[in-house]
């Protein structure tokens, strides 16, 4: 087992600890949401959807997404292209 800090550690090949479970966790909320958004795009004007994308790759990264990757995904969306979001239950280091 190796320790990267304290609450996130390596073992086997994966990341363990609080750190670890509060990145995996973000990201199976990003995907939910992102899964919402593209039930709901048919009803939604542009600018919400955007703004849907916006929040949802924000919640994931916590940081500010880049305006092409927030358009880019924005418009798969649009134009009914399926947007996947695997999130498993462990977190693989390299």
């Amino acid at each position: 087992m190796t320790f990267i800090e304290p609450g996130l550690r390596v073992r086997n090949g994966f990341a363990e600890g609080p750190l670890a479970d509060a990145a995996l966790s973000r990201a199976a909320r990003a995907g939910q949401l992102l899964d919402e958004l593209q039930r709901q795009a048919p009803t939604m004007t542009d600018g919400q959807l955007r703004d849907g994308v916006y929040r949802a790759l924000r919640r994931f990264t916590q940081d500010w997404p880049s305006t092409c990757q927030v358009d880019s995904i924005t418009a798969l969306i649009r134009r009914g292209v399926r947007i996947e979001w695997p999130v498993t239950d462990r977190l693989a280091c390299a």
